[in-house]
C-alpha cells in the first residue's frame, strides 16, 4: 500500500492508506501507485483524486507540490 498525506497551510487534510492517487501535474495529470519511483513536482489547480479502503475521495486544490519516496506520497497543497 502508498502512505499518503496531504496537508494544507492551516490543517492536515488526509493522512492514510490509499491504493492510488491521481494528481494534477503542471505539466499533465498522473497517477502515483505503489512502489512508484521517487519524484519531486509541482501541482497546478485542479483535483487530486485518491482511493482507500472507503472509496474514492476528491480534494480540490489550488496549486502544491508532492514528493513520493519509499511509498510515503506527501502533498502540501493551498486549498
Amino acid at each position: 500500500m502508498l502512505r499518503l498525506r496531504i496537508i494544507a497551510p492551516d490543517r492536515l487534510v488526509f493522512e492514510g492508506e490509499v491504493e492510488s492517487v491521481t494528481l494534477p501535474g503542471t505539466v499533465g495529470a498522473f497517477t502515483v501507485l505503489n512502489n512508484h519511483a521517487p519524484i519531486i513536482t509541482s501541482l497546478e489547480k485542479g483535483r487530486i483524486a485518491y482511493k482507500d479502503k472507503n472509496g474514492s475521495s476528491e480534494v480540490t486544490v489550488k496549486s502544491g507540490f508532492a514528493e513520493v519516496k519509499d511509498n510515503i506520497l506527501s502533498i502540501c497543497v493551498e486549498l
